[in-house]
């Protein structure tokens, strides 16, 4: 009992200093990864991050005592489910992703493993003799004899997706040397400083970024144009908007003295543009170039009516 509970509080103390030490973690699937396989992905992380395996119950339940004095740590006691493992590291999150997944080997297929992908057998001289004809048959591979052996004569697909492997479409794999899947490990979850998302967030660029929310920006504006509610994405359209107004008021009627401080109006909006993007968009951009339109129609209706 003194030795599992030694070692359950060197558990806690370990898993306790990565978190305390590493700003991101991998939790990755580890099904079907061999200990030789683990040894290569630990020597490939070598300085860019470390591997951490445990028993669920006791991952969550030292999460579980973190969780007070550090509350994101409840992030993760969702993901801590099957054959997991965490990889804690502080270097780039994509590079590390890369050595994470790039450890895969070919494996046999064995009976009962569900298949990660359709299994094909290709057509094709096999090279094995005419008496174990009725093998094939037994399992649907069509075949003829050509030359004293066998040849499978179409592609067949002999295991579906998520099925399980069969006994006679283990042995047929393994007499044909088709080694038909690749175990590594896998990502489930990246937890990066407080925050938790799916692994695929890692491949949304810089371009998509900036053009979901310029996206958002414009519904927001949108709405709030529609509810006379004004916002900081709607503002600057307000104002346009009344500017147009006013202007068409000026043209129409060539009364321009209660328009003739209205230039504070560019002033502003520029200000408010530089308050409202850090980068200008193509939206803010086209705003300013408006109003520079219209000062420029005022000052030409005020220089005919002289």
């Amino acid at each position: 009992m003194g030795g599992k509970s030694e070692n359950k509080a060197n558990y806690f103390d370990k898993l306790k200093g990565l978190l305390e030490a590493y700003n991101s973690i991998f939790i990755v699937e580890v099904d079907n990864v061999s200990s030789q396989q683990m040894h290569e992905i630990r020597q490939a992380l070598r300085s860019k991050g470390v591997v951490l395996m445990g028993k669920n119950t006791m991952v969550r339940r030292a999460l579980k005592t973190f969780i007070p004095d550090s509350p994101e740590y409840e992030r993760l006691l969702p993901h801590v489910k099957g054959n997991v493992g965490f990889v804690f590291t502080n270097d780039d999150l994509k590079e590390v992703r890369d050595i994470i997944l790039a450890n895969k080997v070919a494996a046999p297929a064995r009976a009962g493993a569900l298949a990660p992908a359709d299994v094909w057998v290709p057509a094709g001289n096999t090279g094995m003799e005419p008496g174990k004809t009725s093998f094939f048959q037994a399992l649907g591979v069509p075949t003829k004899i050509a030359r004293g052996t066998i040849e499978i004569t179409t592609d067949l697909k002999l295991v579906e997706a998520g099925s399980k492997v069969g006994p006679s479409e283990a042995t047929l794999l393994n007499m044909l040397n088709i080694s038909p899947f690749t175990y590594g490990m896998g990502i489930s979850q990246v937890y990066d400083q407080g925050q938790s998302f799916p692994p695929s967030v890692l491949d949304v660029g810089e371009e998509q970024l900036l053009k979901t929310l310029s996206q958002a920006i414009a519904t927001i504006a949108t709405i709030s144009l529609a509810l006379n509610f004004p916002t900081l994405p709607s503002v600057l359209h307000s104002v346009v908007n009344s500017y147009k107004k006013r202007l068409n008021v000026v043209t129409s009627t060539g009364c321009t003295t209660a328009f003739q401080d209205f230039g504070w109006v560019y002033d502003l909006c520029l200000n408010m543009r530089v308050k409202a993007f850090t980068k200008p968009t193509n939206a803010a951009l086209l705003i300013e170039c408006d109003i520079q339109k219209g000062l420029h129609a005022l000052d030409c209706s005020q220089a005919s009516m002289v």
